[in-house]
């Protein structure tokens, strides 16, 4: 795994030495931000974004937002290995002062924060593809308005996953790489 663009293009990231975290592929990483910064369905930049990655796993999209010049990035992780090694990948960059680490499981987390002082550009979502209760969670990002109205929630699940995603949700691009199901909505 790499850094694909740029301040630390071709810096390489640590994984977990277990199969317990799956890491977004280089080829699913690029493909979403040339969508995201190349499309006509988005007025986009990563500019002084404000980033949340959800089960952030090593820090891959997140740090990779970091590279291409975000302002803040928020990681939140509840399994200890891969929040040690996301550590260790924030210390190798040195990028310390625009990353949080929330280390807590995303629905207790949600459900127990009553308001959330930030908003967020991007909410990337890229959780265990056995999880189910993705609906669940676009409805508390929605209600609780954690995603700026302009913002973007891009959601990665395995390609043959056959969830009805909430109708609160405005689907603006859905696309397929490899075994990767790519969904961006707001």
């Amino acid at each position: 795994m790499r850094i694909i663009s740029g301040n630390f293009k071709g810096k390489k990231i640590l994984l977990p030495k277990d199969d317990k975290t799956r890491p977004l592929r280089d080829l699913v990483k690029e493909s979403i931000f040339n969508l995201l910064l190349h499309s006509k369905k988005f007025d986009f930049s990563i500019d002084d974004s404000n980033i949340l990655d959800l089960f952030s796993g090593t820090g891959s999209f997140g740090l990779e937002c970091v590279s291409r010049n975000a302002r803040m990035v928020t990681f939140l992780e509840n399994y200890s290995e891969a929040i040690y090694i996301l550590k260790k990948n924030i210390n190798i960059l040195k990028v310390d002062s625009r990353c949080k680490i929330i280390e807590k499981d995303c629905f207790k987390f949600f459900n127990s924060e009553k308001s959330f002082r930030e908003k967020f550009d991007v909410i990337f979502m890229d959780p265990p593809y056995k999880e189910i209760r993705i609906n669940q969670l676009i409805s508390i990002i929605l209600e609780k308005k954690i995603l700026k109205n302009t913002g973007i929630l891009i959601i990665h699940r395995h390609k043959n996953d056959d969830i009805n995603l909430s109708k609160k949700l405005k689907i603006l691009d859905q696309r397929i790489y490899g075994i990767s199901k790519i969904i961006i909505g707001n």
